[in-house]
Formats: C-alpha cells, structure tokens, sequence
C-alpha cells in the first residue's frame, strides 16, 4: 500500500477541502483515507494499485485548483496503539 500525497495551490476553505477530497474519491475509486488541507496546501489518501499521474493531475486541474505535484511513499499499517 502506498500513502500519494498532493501538493495543491488555490485551497481557501473547508468545501475546498471536501471538493479536493470528493474529486479524488471520484477518480480513484480504490482510495483510502482521503483528506485535504488548505493550511498545507495538499491532499493524502491510501492507494493499494497506485495511481496514474496524469489521470490526478487532470481531476484536480478539471476542478480549477492547481497541481504542484504528486509523490508516493510506502505505508505500513500501524496497530491500534502504533505499534
């Protein structure tokens, strides 16, 4: 599993953030723990069969917010108490 982290430009408010967060779900299906935060400027899900680059890059353009940039790092589920 893969933890895709986005980096966004152009979130102001919390229906910026469930607009990002909805349009990801939308895209990638298969997406797990999806958030978005405006005080950061990104978005993070989970994602077991990764993610086509250009396919992302398109929702969130699509939306009229924009993409910086994508990356990918390994996820390693923790157990209840981290672990």
């Amino acid at each position: 599993m893969e933890k895709i982290t986005v980096k966004i430009s152009g979130m102001m408010c919390g229906m910026c953030e469930a607009h990002i967060c909805d349009t990801i779900r939308r895209a990638f299906p298969n997406a797990k723990k999806v958030s978005a935060s405006k005080k950061s400027g990104e978005a993070t899900f989970l994602s077991e069969d990764g993610i086509n680059e250009e396919d992302l890059k398109k929702a969130i353009s699509d939306t009229g917010y924009t993409f910086i940039s994508v990356s990918a790092e390994e996820y390693k589920k923790h157990g209840l108490f981290g672990r």
